[in-house]
């Protein structure tokens, strides 16, 4: 499967759905998840490393951004039950899934759109996200500058990066840009490394 086809928006290959049981959020759990998406055979690699090492979610409004068949934004809704969680990706088979996958394990605090459709206006007190590196840089910039300016005071960000694939190039990158554009309301870190990934941090004050 290309990489640009599970960031495209309708896949065209026939829908083959699969179950398969995972952990998420300390529960062993079976999902949904199909051919046409990112990492349809389970959690992979860097999405297991984010959620082994991101400090606890806080705060009322949440972000999974590319959220696949949910892996990300199910933990976030496990975790933070009192919280609204939202998933984004512009994939319709990964938001049908993600949908399908919360309503079966009960979460009712999760909702799954595409980035047009969130409310602008909303700010988020935890974003986590495994970004899609391989759509290219300009992409990749425009999908984390629309969305990362979108912390709320005091808000936090954990983006997961694999270090062969840019990670420390993007964490500079992101420090830079937002110093010039924001004048020191973010701070961008390295906030852990495991397993050939970056965890990177952007806090805003």
């Amino acid at each position: 499967m290309s990489e640009q086809h599970y960031f495209s928006s309708s896949p065209e290959t026939e829908f083959k759905p699969r179950t398969v049981q995972v952990e998420l959020a300390g529960r062993e759990v079976s999902v949904t998840t199909a051919n046409g998406i990112f990492s349809p055979s389970g959690i992979d690699k860097g999405t297991a490393v984010l959620l082994g090492q991101a400090p606890a979610p806080h705060g009322k409004y949440m972000l999974d951004i590319g959220c696949g068949w949910g892996p990300i934004a199910l933990s976030l809704a496990m975790l933070a039950p009192q919280a609204e969680v939202h998933a984004v990706d512009v994939n319709s088979r990964s938001l049908s899934l993600t949908e399908q996958n919360a309503r079966a394990l009960g979460l009712q605090n999760v909702s799954v759109s595409t980035p047009d459709e969130v409310d602008p206006t909303l700010r988020f007190d935890t974003i986590w996200s495994n970004p899609p590196i391989r759509v290219g840089k300009e992409v990749l910039h425009n999908i984390l500058l629309t969305w990362l300016p979108r912390l709320a005071p005091g808000g936090a960000a954990y983006l997961v990066v694999q270090k062969n694939l840019g990670s420390d190039s993007l964490q500079k990158w992101l420090d830079a840009h937002f110093l010039e554009r924001f004048e020191g309301e973010f701070t961008v870190s390295r906030y852990a490394t495991s397993k050939g990934f970056r965890v990177l941090e952007v806090l805003r004050s």
